[in-house]
């Protein structure tokens, strides 16, 4: 959906997460599929991700941040195959915080990041995937 008023197309790319530790965070997500586009010279500070058409900036944070915060973000991704997603995660043994569930507005499973950031995989396209 656009802007009619605005002079070109918006869309939405990706977003950044901050983390302690961005090697051990990048080796998460590259578990999961995501590849790396690009790191900072010392592969320390920064990564970029991406998968299909989206990316997922991994900056160390500094500082703390309140627990509260980081269980405000999620990183929400979609698959057309979610229980069978799932039991290629549980066969790699990577840690799924809530099975495949169905929720009135999607089918869904929620795993943890490193940083405690809620990853969620929906069945389907999100907005567009209540269970049957």
């Amino acid at each position: 959906m656009t802007n009619p008023e605005s002079p070109a197309p918006v869309r939405m790319d990706g977003l950044s997460l901050p983390v302690a530790n961005v090697p051990a965070s990048v080796a998460f997500y590259t578990r999961l599929g995501f590849t790396v586009e690009l790191t900072d010279p010392s592969g320390q500070g920064f990564a970029l991700l991406r998968i299909g058409g989206g990316t997922v900036g991994l900056q160390r944070r500094k500082g703390e941040d309140a627990p509260r915060v980081r269980d405000g973000i999620h990183v929400e991704l979609s698959t057309e195959d979610l229980d069978g997603l799932y039991a290629w995660m549980q066969a790699s043994e990577i840690a799924v915080e809530k099975p495949p569930h169905d929720r009135p507005w999607e089918r869904v499973m929620v795993l943890r990041d490193p940083d405690g950031f809620r990853v969620e995989f929906s069945q389907g396209e999100r907005g567009h995937n209540r269970p049957r």
